[in-house]
């Protein structure tokens, strides 16, 4: 079964199920249809978000699925890339005397011991810290009344659409925007008159003397250098390089006519009328 016999059968059957809604509902989906609003685009029904932007307390919404559109287009197109027919002309050697190495230059290394020294020094066993002395704070009890909830639009699932919707639109879901009262409490609640002080006694840090050895010169080496070795040998070598003549063959092109798409399917928001909001 192909996407255009799915999306018609979808469609009928909204068609079936949202009948029995009033004409004045229809006609006010059909006024938001016609651009009083921005239609929001999204390629998944996740990426409209859980409801619509900038809906009004009564209105109802369907996460509708929009097709995509094609055209048949003709074009130019490449049939052969053409190609290049190389004559090589081989390239002339030759010899030539050079120095070879026979043996890598290196170094004979005379390693120095390294040089200590015994020194003391002072050093910090306990830091500087600090003693609080608190003084608790003071309480007493207080009624008053506050807001738990504020006034507000809460979205409610909607049961059947009757507005038109686009030719082949499917509808994933309503929802209707409804208003919500606030909510207030009486509460006790314990409250400071006075803030707790504290008062703060210094006890000094703690120190005592080590004694350890350090480096007082590290161990190095001396490089003696062994030159390197070589030897004249005889060696073939490139005089003239190899040339090459090119023999192009131009490109072929053919014309062609293909399908293509003009915009592609997207789920949008689709202002619809229900015959009953669930609470």
């Amino acid at each position: 079964m192909t996407k255009k016999v799915i999306v018609l059968a979808a469609t009928a059957a909204l068609a079936v199920s949202f009948t029995g809604c009033t004409q004045q509902a229809a006609a006010a989906g059909a006024a938001s249809a016609a651009g009083q609003k921005t239609v929001v685009k999204a390629a998944n029904p996740s990426d409209l978000g859980l409801y619509p932007p900038n809906a009004r307390p009564g209105e109802c919404y369907a996460k509708v699925l929009i097709p995509a559109k094609y055209k048949t287009v003709t074009e130019k197109v490449l049939a052969d890339q053409g190609g290049e027919r190389l004559k090589v002309i081989p390239a002339k050697y030759g010899y030539k005397t050079v120095k070879k190495l026979v043996r890598e230059p290196g170094y004979k290394l005379v390693t120095k011991p390294p040089v200590y020294k015994t020194v003391t020094e002072r050093v910090m066993v306990k830091p500087e810290t600090y003693k609080l002395v608190t003084i608790p704070a003071k309480y007493k009890y207080v009624t008053e009344r506050v807001l738990v909830s504020p006034a507000t639009t809460e979205w409610k699932k909607g049961v059947g659409v009757t507005s038109p919707l686009p030719q082949g639109a499917k509808v994933d879901g309503v929802a209707c925007l409804v208003n919500v009262p606030p909510k207030y409490k009486t509460i006790r609640k314990r409250v400071m008159v006075t803030p707790p002080q504290t008062k703060k006694i210094v006890i000094p840090a703690q120190y005592k003397t080590i004694t350890k050895r350090v480096l007082v010169k590290p161990a190095e080496t001396v490089k003696v250098p062994i030159p390197a070795q070589y030897r004249t040998v005889q060696v073939k070598t490139m005089i003239e390089p190899p040339r090459t003549v090119t023999v192009k063959t131009p490109p072929k092109y053919t014309t062609v006519t293909k399908r293509v798409k003009v915009s592609n399917a997207y789920y949008t928001w689709q202002r619809v009328n229900c015959r009953r909001v669930v609470h």
